[in-house]
């Protein structure tokens, strides 16, 4: 019997997509010519408020620069050998160690000399996030300045308001600092702006991910990761907000007509942890048997706040808008801010590993899923708190999984063709063939 096969075609609005990427790259390389401010720090610092300095604010988010070297070749294996030249151990982040690795070879992915930022802005989520920015001070042998809050609170409930506090407090101290270091008047107005620009944000890209849901899947996976990068580079931005109203309006017209992501889907594959980012491959490689990896809480939740029910249950929070949400001052930006990061089941990993357990089988579940390919991520030993555990909570319940080990940047830890082997030898198990 012949294959069915769905009508496919590119996003009308990707090139708007690697555009939005590539300028945030340049625009921090560019920062010192215009005389603009450079910031650096983790991917979950919270962005929102240093936007109360200006909209001359340029941010440099670690982890994805880190993703960005290890798919630069040779530049990404050059800075790895440059910081176990230095004395780090392999086993530190791989995200960090390419960061690291750049400035000490002091050269920028895109070219030229590694921008210097003026101060660094950072969560302390785990260990090499507070160090990162230390160690890269010392590397820089240069006194710029470092504030660091501590969001290690666990995940929100209505009950903890000392959580919220806790984080919140934080943020009134890091905006005197943020005063003092860079001499300008904090604006209230333009950090409540961009506390209901990244909620907005994380509310449209839940309900993407939601979209997926459909059979057949709108998106695979490989092409979200450009996407939803974006939300780690400039989510308390109209520019995002509105980009994501456009990327969520294509994708359901898609669900409408039933565009696919591939043109063959047999079987639908779920992710976990960070990809393996100097094997892409991998994704297209599924596909030659029908085969669509349509998502994983990675993908879904990095950066963005779920609600997350005690069954597991995930479903996008409601927008600022919907809600009839009117932030008035500082006091309750903040707090919306503590509240909103404390949702980002991405956390939940590190805290509550059973809630985690309920919600990757919900997910599992909810998305039609048919396999899980489990990357064993030496690069981020956060990421892998508790994953075999979830590996056994899928067998439990039938669903099939496919483990194998690798790093997120340092393809030096990735057996091509051993990876790919394992890969056939799972699909095969679905009862797959790869198709003519």
């Amino acid at each position: 019997m012949a294959e069915k096969v769905y009508e496919t075609k590119p996003l009308d609005c990707w090139g708007k997509a690697k555009e939005l990427r590539n300028r945030y790259f340049t625009n921090y390389m560019e920062a010192k010519d215009k005389g603009r401010l450079r910031i650096s720090g983790g991917a979950l610092a919270f962005g929102a408020i240093t936007a109360g300095l200006g909209d001359d604010v340029h941010r440099l988010a670690v982890e994805p620069y880190g993703a960005l070297v290890a798919t630069s070749g040779p530049f990404g294996v050059e800075c790895l050998e440059a910081t176990e030249r230095f004395g780090f151990a392999r086993d530190v982040c791989a995200y960090t160690r390419n960061y690291w690795g750049s400035i000490i070879l002091d050269k920028y992915a895109l070219g030229g000399a590694f921008p210097k930022p003026d101060f660094r802005w950072q969560t302390h989520v785990c260990c090499t996030h507070a160090k990162g920015e230390t160690v890269a001070g010392y590397l820089e042998g240069a006194d710029i300045p470092c504030y660091i809050i501590d969001v290690a609170v666990g995940h929100y409930s209505a009950g903890k308001k000392h959580k919220v506090r806790y984080l919140s407090d934080q943020m009134h101290d890091g905006i005197e600092w943020l005063e003092k270091v860079t001499g300008r008047t904090y604006n209230d107005e333009r950090l409540i702006e961009a506390v209901l620009n990244e909620w907005r944000t994380a509310t449209l890209w839940a309900e993407i991910c939601s979209l997926n849901k459909n059979i057949p899947a709108p998106l695979d996976e490989k092409t979200m990761y450009t996407l939803q990068s974006l939300h780690t580079f400039i989510r308390e931005t109209r520019e995002l907000v509105d980009f994501y109203q456009e990327l969520k309006e294509e994708v359901e017209d898609r669900v409408a007509k039933g565009i696919a992501a591939v043109p063959v889907e047999k079987c639908r594959l779920v992710t976990t942890n960070q990809p393996p980012w100097g094997l892409l491959k991998l994704f297209r490689y599924v596909e030659q048997y029908g085969a669509v990896s349509i998502g994983s809480l990675y993908t879904f939740a990095l950066t963005i706040p779920w609600e997350v029910a005690e069954d597991g249950t995930i479903t996008p929070i409601k927008s600022p808008d919907d809600l009839g949400i009117r932030i008035r001052n500082r006091e309750e930006a903040l707090e919306v801010l503590a509240k909103l990061n404390m949702k980002i089941p991405t956390y939940y990993a590190f805290h509550d590993f059973d809630l985690s357990n309920r919600m990757m089988l919900k997910f599992v579940k909810d998305w039609h899923v048919d396999g899980v390919l489990m990357h064993l991520n030496r690069g981020c030993e956060a990421g892998c708190m508790g994953v075999l555990e979830t590996r056994s909570k899928l067998i439990e319940a039938g669903i099939p999984v496919m483990p194998y080990e690798g790093s997120v940047a340092d393809e030096r830890e990735l057996d091509e063709g051993r990876i790919l082997n394992r890969v056939d030898i799972f699909l095969e198990s679905l009862g797959l063939k790869k198709l003519q």
